[in-house]
């Protein structure tokens, strides 16, 4: 198994959160005590934010993809990053529970807001940042519009631009989510599993009898508004435009960023280097977290 249980509870991306939970502290600050992990709330760009920090040393703040909470990656990042000398710091996006969820299309220039609200809250600028899929669209936009916020950044799972499949499967969440439709977790959980992992997973009974379990387990906790944020446009003009050191981690089973598109990135970008990690899907950083630790950490030694 890639993960055991105690990590698998933690990344259930639905949680409860009852008012008896929260306790007012100073300065705007909430802190919500739920099991054995202390979660703060802090507000930026009006929203209610869930964030989590841990360790010491120079911070990193870890952004997280579409539609899954930020810990996630708790179950290996942080523990590699806060080992090497780090604080981590963590948060929801917005849409995702218990960070606030308004109704509506969320925006790209939203969630970028979100998280620029967080770093200049929290103090944490210039930090490093390592984030995936949309987070890493989140991560270049800062760096772009404000580079003294970001120190360097790790790119996983991410692309430039869409091919017309990658559109489709886009549109696609678009339509179920304008249909109101929620589909059972006996289906939902499965088609996720395979679009996300790689055949070296896929075709280990062991491994995937667990990952189907993770997202029985965390259900749809996602506002629709995240799937209306645009990943789909062609940002090679924007991106050449980054001014901080990057680097790129592409997945080489990936079907949502596949690496030829995460190959792109690391060529738009001026100062961007490229890591492809084999036998892995788009959720790499949870199939092959000892290369992902590796990469992500020997980088951030160079800054």
């Amino acid at each position: 198994m890639l993960i055991d249980s105690p990590a698998l509870a933690m990344m259930a991306r639905s949680r409860v959160v009852t008012a008896d939970g929260d306790v007012e502290g100073a300065a705007g600050f909430v802190t919500w005590r739920g099991g054995s992990r202390t979660m703060r709330f802090i507000t930026a760009n009006g929203i209610k934010l869930a964030y989590e920090r841990s360790g010491a040393g120079d911070p990193v703040l870890l952004i997280m993809g579409s539609g899954a909470s930020g810990r996630v990656w708790t179950a290996h990042q942080t523990p590699a990053l806060n080992k090497a000398g780090y604080e981590t710091i963590i948060f929801d996006n917005r849409g995702v529970a218990p960070s606030d969820a308004p109704p509506g299309r969320y925006s790209l220039d939203d969630m970028v807001a979100d998280t620029i609200g967080l770093i200049e809250a929290l103090g944490i600028g210039p930090c490093h940042v390592v984030a995936t899929s949309l987070g890493a669209v989140i991560a270049e936009e800062i760096a772009i519009d404000r580079p003294e916020l970001v120190r360097s950044a790790v790119l996983m799972a991410t692309r430039s631009r869409s091919d017309l499949v990658r559109r489709a499967l886009h549109r696609a969440d678009q339509v179920l989510s304008e249909s109101g439709v929620r589909l059972p977790t006996a289906y939902s959980a499965p088609t996720s599993v395979l679009q996300m992992f790689s055949p070296r997973t896929l075709n280990d009974d062991a491994a995937v009898s667990l990952w189907l379990d993770v997202f029985e387990l965390s259900g749809d906790a996602t506002a629709g508004g995240q799937d209306w944020v645009d990943v789909g446009s062609d940002r090679r003009e924007r991106l050449r435009r980054v001014p901080v050191p990057c680097r790129m981690i592409a997945f080489s089973d990936d079907l949502i960023c596949p690496p030829h598109l995460a190959a792109e990135v690391a060529e738009t970008i001026p100062d961007c280097d490229l890591v492809e990690i084999d036998g892995a899907g788009h959720l790499g950083n949870l199939e092959r977290p000892d290369e992902v630790n590796t990469a992500v950490i020997e980088f951030l030694g160079k800054f």
